[in-house]
């Protein structure tokens, strides 16, 4: 380092003294430039070399100081690897924090709302204890009544929010569900025995004292009218209590002691098999059962409001309304024994809904709104509830048809066309009064129009059944138009009677025929032999091409015939009619064909149409 020094030091002092000497040389003699000027360069020149020398020297220290950098520079990337791998693992970490994070405020926010809907079905599930001591063992004496038909109007609450609709049907299967519906059926159970028992035995024990109580009755010369006002009073003291009682002990034994085979609820899935055999139990005892719940219980209803003293015949509106008001508080309840047993009906067999929708509305029209509006609500309370019981057999039988579209590969008949027909046949047994309407909105469900793109019968408007047999037509264009006109072809057939007794029926029975009639003739136009067209023929090749396809024409046309029953293994009822239809289709086009060549070449002679109708014929 030292002599670097010195070394820069003496080539400075070098420098001045030639400055110095060339100042002197210019100020005493300033007409020698040019020699100046190569001093100048000389100087210079071994100055560089100076320089040079000087670095060539110091290259040792130079080398070890380039090392020494390259080694740090390398230091220094290995650490700035080092840290960039750390920093990406810790940006990966960060990001699996957020992602759990997120998961875990996610699942927080689930779990909160999880413990609410579990607190409210906690809260159906819970029975008060102030009721359940009146459910269990409490007692029917007159101070307690009021605490009684709370506690039985709770019951009869709790019963109905654990049924569809007012519980989710996600919970009406779990097992904490179920067991507190057994716990509640049960504690019904046990509280209409207690009562039953307690009134029996009330009322028949109230009697005797009055009958042995000679203070109620005329006495020897002392005429006077029997009071009964003591007896009314228990009467209504008890009212409500009997009234929860009576409907629903009549419910239970009706359908205790109802015998019928239950009917499947599978009609027009494919996969049903021999299910369909069962469809044919009589199940009229269902129905029947009904009915006679509404003989034996629309009349006492609707005494409640024509008897003395509750008659308000000829009273303002207001004061019929504040009646019906009071019954609807008092009857409260009731419709739900109702329920149950269309409930237990639709179960055995959906389609005693029809029935039970006509005996409903018989009933419907034979009541006066103003004369008993308790009775009229309940009665439309249960046309609705059979209406909607109804729908869902026929969605769940639109869902079957659907369903029919996974097993795509199918060739004939599909299973759900003839299973319609059986399936109308036994609704139009059932059809009772207004319930017409009922029949006919099922039958726009199963099969009503909903616009459809482009299908291979081109029906333009395609009903659900045949959307879905088209669906699986398209599966194998080679054989959809078969597959459409043996389906459609079935579909008449099993549907004829009907459609012509039943207007909506006959709507997709025409339709049907058109889709028919429409596939027939692509397929035939697909097997017929045909004079190719070809543009500027001359009359020798108009020869040619008449002799190509016209000799052995006898042959090509029971070529044509075998290939039409090839295609109708499944169906051949009906190949009679189709290959009248394809002769018939034939015999046109060549007519026109036999046409445009009189036109066209008028001197060229082919094979009269006649000729060719009288080989058709013969064939």
């Amino acid at each position: 380092m030292w002599d670097r020094s010195s070394s820069r030091s003496s080539r400075c002092r070098a420098v001045v003294a030639t400055v110095a000497d060339a100042w002197s040389r210019y100020v005493m003699g300033i007409g020698e430039a040019e020699a100046f000027s190569e001093r100048l360069k000389r100087e210079l020149q071994a100055l560089e070399a100076a320089n040079v020398h000087s670095i060539l020297e110091n290259e040792p220290l130079i080398n070890e100081g380039l090392e020494s950098a390259t080694s740090c520079v390398e230091d220094m990337d290995e650490w700035l690897g080092i840290f960039n791998l750390k920093l990406r693992h810790m940006r990966e970490d960060i990001e699996s924090i957020e992602t759990r994070n997120n998961k875990l405020e996610m699942q927080s926010v689930n779990n909160k709302s999880l413990i609410e809907e579990l607190d409210k079905l906690l809260e159906k599930l819970r029975i008060p204890s102030e009721y359940a001591a009146c459910l269990t063992g409490g007692s029917f004496d007159e101070a307690r009544m009021l605490q009684n038909i709370e506690a039985c109007e709770w019951l009869a609450n709790a019963l109905r929010n654990l049924e569809g609709p007012h519980l989710d049907h996600t919970y009406a299967n779990m097992r904490s569900v179920r067991e507190k519906r057994a716990e509640l059926d049960k504690l019904r159970n046990n509280f209409v025995k207690r009562a039953s028992e307690f009134l029996r035995n009330y009322f028949t024990s109230l009697v005797d004292f009055m009958i042995s109580d000679k203070s109620y009755f005329s006495q020897r010369g002392q005429l006077k009218r029997p009071d009964h006002a003591d007896l009314r009073y228990k009467c209504r003291t008890y009212a409500r209590l009997l009234q929860h009682l009576k409907a629903r002990e009549f419910a239970n034994e009706l359908r205790a002691s109802t015998k019928a085979s239950r009917n499947p609820t599978v009609w027009l899935d494919g996969s049903a098999g021999s299910n369909q055999n069962a469809s044919s139990a009589d199940t009229s005892t269902v129905s029947e059962a009904y009915a006679k719940m509404l003989t034996i219980f629309i009349p006492l209803l609707v005494d409640e409001v024509t008897s003395p003293p509750y008659n308000f015949a000829g009273k303002k509106s207001a004061d019929l309304q504040a009646l019906n008001e009071s019954l609807h508080d008092l009857l409260d309840g009731i419709q739900e024994d109702f329920y149950a047993v269309v409930d237990w009906a639709y179960k055995i067999d959906p389609l005693r809904c029809i029935s039970m929708h006509g005996t409903t509305e018989r009933y419907i029209s034979g009541q006066k709104a103003d004369a008993a509006g308790f009775v009229r609500i309940l009665l439309d309370d249960l046309e609705n509830r059979i209406s909607t019981q109804f729908s869902r057999f026929v969605d769940e039988a639109c869902h079957q048809i659907e369903r029919n579209e996974r097993n795509v590969r199918q060739m004939g008949l599909l299973p759900y066309i003839p299973r319609f027909a059986t399936l109308a046949t036994r609704m139009e047994q059932y059809i009772q009064g207004q319930s017409r309407d009922l029949v006919d909105r099922a039958y726009t469900k199963f099969v009503e129009c909903i616009v459809s793109g482009e299908m291979v019968g081109q029906v333009g408007h395609v009903t659900v059944m045949f959307a879905t047999l088209d669906k699986i037509a398209q599966s194998d264009p080679k054989y959809a138009d078969i597959l459409l006109l043996e389906n459609y072809a079935a579909f008449q057939n099993s549907l004829y009677d009907l459609a012509n007794v039943v207007p909506t029926l006959a709507k997709f029975y025409h339709q049907a025929s058109e889709a028919y009639e429409q596939a027939c003739t692509r397929f035939l136009n697909s097997i017929i032999l045909y004079i190719p067209f070809q543009l500027g023929l001359s009359k020798m090749d108009l020869r040619k091409v008449v002799k190509s396809s016209l000799s052995g024409v006898d042959k090509s046309i029971a070529a044509m015939y075998k290939r039409l029953q090839k295609n109708l293994t499944t169906s051949e009822e009906l190949l009679p009619s189709l290959w009248d239809k394809c002769k018939k289709e034939f015999l046109d086009k060549y007519d026109s064909f036999a046409q445009l060549v009189v036109k066209i070449y008028p001197t060229e002679s082919i094979p009269p149409v006649s000729e060719m109708r009288d080989l058709l014929a013969s064939m």
